[in-house]
């Protein structure tokens, strides 16, 4: 008898539990998740296929869903690219404003600045994908207008670290954060696409050694002068 109760207790939580999990999503749940699918879809095929050849369909089908279900979601497949893009550079710019804290130390924040931009683009998809935006830029003045107001928001997020360290080091900056910020990501996709195009001249071990040795040595350069600065 005392079994069985226990056979009937446990077997009572399992379906409560698996009804808890089941639990209906919410309108805004399910859109979000469906969001989520669709850019992922087209994180992987826009990398492998281009733009172009990535139809509507072919992402929709990827991720699960009918045509109806993308215009559900987004108006076209460039504000569809230029949501992905901003998705991919969302993890960078959050970690880099939880570095804009004056609790951690200087030598926290060079350390994690340094494996950070060691490691961006270190996915291929992502970075293939910011690549064919930038070629379907040059291409699409209509594009280049969302993809230039994108690059804009993520230079100045870059331009705001750099002249948040600079303010903790107790100096002015070489030139302006602005300008620094726009350099270091040319220096960013320069060498990734040397390391893509040409791996056996530029292998990610080299690539990722140049771009730690750079941002290092900046933040470095800019700490000694704020040590002799009386």
């Amino acid at each position: 008898m005392y079994l069985d109760t226990m056979v009937y207790s446990n077997e009572r939580s399992y379906v409560l539990g698996w009804r808890m999990s089941r639990k209906r999503l919410t309108r805004e749940d399910s859109r979000d998740q469906t969001t989520q699918r669709l850019l992922d879809a087209a994180q992987r095929l826009i990398a492998k296929k281009g733009l172009s050849a990535a139809s509507v369909e072919d992402i929709a089908a990827a991720a699960g869903y009918t045509r109806g279900a993308f215009y559900s979601n987004f108006n076209s497949k460039g504000d569809l690219f230029i949501e992905l893009l901003r998705r991919d550079h969302a993890k960078t710019h959050a970690e880099l404003a939880a570095l804009r804290n004056d609790e951690l130390s200087l030598d926290h924040i060079q350390a994690r600045t340094r494996d950070l931009y060691g490691q961006v683009y270190h996915d291929n998809e992502s970075f293939m994908n910011w690549i064919e935006a930038r070629m379907l830029a040059a291409r699409d003045a209509k594009f280049r207008t969302k993809l230039n107001a994108l690059l804009a928001e993520k230079r100045g997020q870059i331009a705001e670290f750099i002249e948040y360290f600079y303010k903790r080091v107790g100096v002015d900056s070489p030139v302006s954060p602005a300008a620094m910020a726009t350099g270091f990501m040319a220096l960013v996709e320069g060498m990734n696409l040397s390391m893509l195009s040409s791996p056996s001249d530029v292998p990610s071990g080299t690539a990722e050694s140049v771009l730690t040795l750079f941002m290092d040595s900046v933040m470095h350069m800019a700490r000694q002068q704020g040590r002799a600065t009386p």
